[in-house]
């Protein structure tokens, strides 16, 4: 079995993050303890758990000599702010390609949050027309690092598609250590973890790391962000088996053990919901814990909801926040005018 040593790594993110209790929350719900693993505390740029998988990402990139890093996502993607980040602090120049995957936003989804930011971390943005088309926008991607290599750049790029190495997955294989030896020391091992399952990549890390320790009671719980349950589920089984087979340990992970709901996702990708909504308003005004629109609003409805469902096991339930406050400010009161409006039908 492969080790995490075994990989190139860089140091970006502030580890371990807290898990804290969310004590007015387990108040108002009741049943066992619930907590929260503060990823959005990991400090590069606002923090995320895209720091965590960038150390082994950028890690590569550096011992591969790349002198420029490019990257697709969305146009409101805290990935791609966090490669923006992450390519700043090492000196490498970025390029990032924005996928139109919410058709119809304002000029804020536009110009302010995570996009914002991709500027003031020196990024230089191209555009990709189509927003569920990942073998498109890889292949875009991977025309653009030919021409930055046609001109003497050696380009690192970092596609979105499952099809290529995950070793994002890896900082969540080393997060389920973090967290496990968090929770012992303070004897609150929990029986359910919940999270925002989008491309899989955190979602699978965590899962096989909990099996590398032998932690085969904690249950990982996805709530679809992006695509429905079917797929997802699909997907997550394909990236666990990647990172296993990054980590020589093949069928640690039984399929069974892939759960996802897609209750939470609402109409699409990157729409907020009335759900969503009043999650981000309740974890606001009980725990002052800030959520956004796109992922972990949604991902806490769930979470609250299958905490009221006593669907977590009989022990303390953990929130896994994977960071996303950028996009509150893109979104706006879109986020409650939404709620105000499912809430008049």
């Amino acid at each position: 079995m492969r080790q995490l040593s075994d990989f190139g790594r860089v140091t970006l993110a502030h580890r371990p993050t807290p898990l804290e209790p969310l004590a007015r929350l387990s108040r108002l719900l009741g049943g066992p303890p619930l907590f929260v693993k503060r990823d959005d505390c990991t400090g590069l740029a606002i923090g995320g758990n895209k720091a965590r998988q960038l150390e082994f990402h950028l890690g590569d990139a550096v011992a591969k000599g790349a002198t420029t890093v490019l990257v697709t996502g969305a146009v409101q993607s805290n990935y791609v702010r966090s490669v923006a980040a992450g390519a700043a602090k090492l000196g490498l120049k970025c390029h990032i390609q924005l996928e139109d995957r919410v058709p119809g936003m304002g000029q804020p989804y536009h110009v302010s949050g995570n996009v914002l930011l991709d500027r003031l971390l020196g990024a230089e943005l191209h555009g990709y027309p189509q927003g569920e088309d990942e073998a498109g926008a890889d292949r875009a991607l991977a025309e653009l690092a030919g021409e930055f290599a046609a001109q003497g750049e050696r380009p690192y790029p970092l596609f979105l598609s499952e099809h290529h190495e995950p070793l994002g997955a890896l900082g969540y294989v080393d997060a389920a250590r973090e967290i496990v030896r968090q929770a012992r020391g303070m004897e609150q091992v929990p029986t359910g973890i919940v999270l925002a399952s989008g491309s899989g990549t955190t979602h699978a890390g965590l899962l096989v790391g909990l099996r590398r320790l032998g932690c085969d009671s904690i249950a990982v719980h996805g709530v679809c962000v992006r695509r429905r349950a079917g797929a997802q589920r699909g997907r997550v089984i394909r990236v666990v088996r990647k990172t296993e087979a990054l980590l020589d340990c093949a069928g640690l992970v039984e399929e069974g053990e892939v759960l996802v709901t897609d209750e939470f996702l609402g109409p699409a990708y990157g729409r907020p919901t009335a759900a969503g909504a009043e999650a981000m308003r309740l974890a606001a005004r009980t725990e002052a814990l800030l959520l956004d629109p796109v992922y972990t609003g949604k991902a806490f409805a769930g979470f609250l909801e299958l905490a009221r469902r006593r669907t977590l096991g009989p022990g303390p339930a953990v929130f896994l926040h994977t960071g996303g406050i950028p996009a509150i400010f893109a979104y706006g009161s879109d986020v409650f005018e939404s709620h105000d409006a499912d809430a008049r039908r």
